[in-house]
């Protein structure tokens, strides 16, 4: 059995019983194929989709679909991860926070966040400005934000800690 999680709401559980797919203990009617162009044509419960897969990060098990044009985010679990997650041993949720730190020198020109705000991956945390160009540092998981280490307008080098999450 796998977990679905699509967007961050909604979950289902997807198994494959006797060759045909079951959704929430619901047998499925589907089909799919890879058209030649790298889109999928889905066939679901009588209604036809057009898919293309946008993204996948097998580190996290994530997958961001485009169905009919809109973005789906799908999480999957599989057994294993079901398991350790029932056991209290989710990896995800034990992963510390690494600090964010300059990736070149440069000036920082503007702080996004503050002392205990929550950040959610993909968020803005300051404005670093290299080489003339301005580079907005972000979040790469979710997280709070425990101290800031620098202040705006000041010089830093590579490798300097700016913003330290937990």
């Amino acid at each position: 059995m796998l977990q679905l999680t699509v967007n961050d709401k909604n979950s289902f559980s997807v198994t494959q019983e006797d060759g045909h797919l079951v959704i929430n203990d619901t047998p499925a009617d589907w089909d799919a194929s890879w058209q030649p162009n790298g889109l999928i044509s889905v066939l679901y419960n009588g209604k036809s989709y057009t898919a293309i897969i946008e993204n996948t990060d097998h580190k996290t098990k994530e997958v961001t679909l485009r169905v009919n044009g809109q973005v789906y985010k799908t999480t999957i679990k599989e057994p294993i991860d079901l398991l350790l997650s029932n056991m209290g041993l989710d990896t995800k949720a034990h992963q510390k926070a690494e600090p964010v730190k300059a990736p070149m020198p440069g000036m920082v020109l503007k702080i996004l966040v503050s002392p205990g705000q929550q950040v959610h991956k993909g968020d803005g945390l300051v404005i670093l400005e290299a080489m003339k160009m301005e580079n907005i540092l972000k979040a790469t998981a979710s997280a709070q934000v425990k101290a800031i280490k620098v202040s705006e307008r000041t010089a830093v080098e590579k490798g300097t800690i700016l913003i330290e999450l937990e």
